[in-house]
């Protein structure tokens, strides 16, 4: 092997010194939660589309108001008409010209369109309500996203240091039974498995940061950052807390985003079916006119005129009671939809309180396990140097209490993301 260690640190050195050159070079950024909650507000496509349609539904209902102000035109011309006519006394040709001139004002008001109009305003004034509640029910789902991806890069960068200290771990032990090996007090076989042991706490460790580099990205790129960023840790939030799940239910049943912008769908599509049923109705409208004219603007002729009309279309192929039937059916869809989104927001709740519930028994359980594995690792440890033991009984207890961390951090990241999912559906914090 011409002197190469059979660990390969060399060659490991290299490879964690290349994984970690970019980031280091590019001097990541380092972010906290509300930063990054804050960021993906402002970037977020479906936000910015959000609040596009909430500005349309406000524009829609300034429309609607228009249509009670009557419609106002102004019009002007000025003509100048050359001519040549031949003079029948001198059999010359004669050229002129002429000008005139004109000005006119027009409005026009719909005085009756069976009740449409008010149907359009409580239309115009649900579709206002309904955007505004999917505004905020898009907020919370953006902030649900956001949590998800910083705590993914949290527990990554919990996982990679992890990884290292088990790789310092390996490098301690393999460091130990070489030693007692060149005593005479090990057999081979334990400076083996050692070899082994820390191979594969390389392995974890690369694997780690393959994920965290993954995991920063993904975070940079939903907050709008070119290249990745790094999670800061606050202690702050990283704590369990006690939730009243009944009271919750109630409330998120009565409050929730998501519920509130299907009902409002459905007042929506009531309104427009309204507004289908007044074509059955008479139209009746009023036009005024003024309008001046002539050939000089010190003496122009002034003529107006009041108009009032009247429509009612008997049959137009049945246009009307297909808009009635569509609406009708819109009215439909969205009833269902409605009762649909409440039975899944109870479902939803019901599932993200069994996972919030499981993982915080699972990191309890998993907080346990560490304190009984660490003890049992220290008593293996002297065992072992004593010779009243194997490598193979320290590696097991060291690999269990390595997975029990592991445990306690999937399980308490599991627990913050299923709170961001209560919250999401609540529409606060808690």
């Amino acid at each position: 092997m011409g002197g190469v260690d059979v660990t390969g640190k060399p060659l490991f050195a290299l490879l964690v010194a290349a994984f970690v050159a970019g980031p280091l070079a590019a001097q990541q950024r380092v972010i906290t939660l509300d930063e990054a909650v804050a960021m993906a507000l402002q970037t977020s496509p479906t936000m910015v589309q959000a609040r596009g349609a909430l500005t349309n539904a406000s524009w829609n209902k300034r429309s609607v108001i228009g249509s009670w102000i009557p419609s106002l035109s102004l019009s002007s011309s000025l003509n100048n008409q050359s001519s040549s006519q031949l003079d029948p006394t001198t059999l010359e040709r004669v050229s002129g010209s002429s000008t005139s001139y004109s000005a006119g004002l027009s409005m026009s008001l719909t005085l009756f369109d069976g009740f449409a109009r008010f149907a359009e305003g409580r239309a115009a004034n649900a579709n206002i309500a309904s955007a505004d509640a999917g505004l905020i029910n898009q907020e919370f789902q953006t902030i649900l996203q956001t949590k998800q991806a910083y705590f993914g890069a949290l527990a990554s960068a919990e996982l990679v240091r992890v990884s290292e200290i088990r790789l310092q771990r390996a490098d301690e032990q393999l460091k130990i039974t070489r030693d007692k090996l060149a005593n005479g007090t090990a057999i081979r076989s334990d400076t083996l498995a050692s070899v082994v042991e820390y191979g594969n706490a390389q392995l974890q460790l690369l694997t780690a940061q393959t994920s965290l580099a993954t995991s920063e990205a993904s975070l940079a790129r939903l907050i709008g950052v070119e290249g990745s960023v790094s999670a800061a840790t606050d202690p702050q939030f990283l704590r369990l807390v006690q939730l009243d799940t009944a009271g919750l239910r109630e409330v998120i049943v009565a409050e929730s985003p998501a519920i509130r912008q299907a009902t409002l769908q459905t007042r929506s599509a009531e309104a427009n079916l309204s507004v289908a049923k007044a074509q059955y109705f008479p139209t009746i409208n009023a036009s005024y006119s003024n309008s001046l004219s002539g050939r000089q603007l010190s003496a122009l002729d002034n003529s107006w005129s009041l108009r009032f009309s009247a429509s009612w279309p008997i049959f137009n192929g049945f246009n009307r009671e297909a808009n009635r039937v569509r609406n009708s059916v819109s009215l439909d869809v969205a009833r269902a939809q409605a009762e649909d989104v409440r039975r899944l927001v109870n479902a939803n709740l019901t599932q993200y309180f069994a996972s919030l519930a499981a993982a915080e028994a699972r990191f309890r359980i998993a907080v346990a396990s560490i304190a009984a594995a660490d003890e049992q690792l220290r008593i293996e440890q002297q065992r072992y140097r004593l010779g009243a033991t194997t490598i193979v009984e320290v590696l097991t207890i060291q690999g269990n209490r390595e997975q029990a961390e592991v445990d306690r951090i999937q399980a308490l990241f599991d627990y913050f993301v299923a709170k961001a999912q209560i919250e999401s559906l609540v529409g606060r914090e808690l």
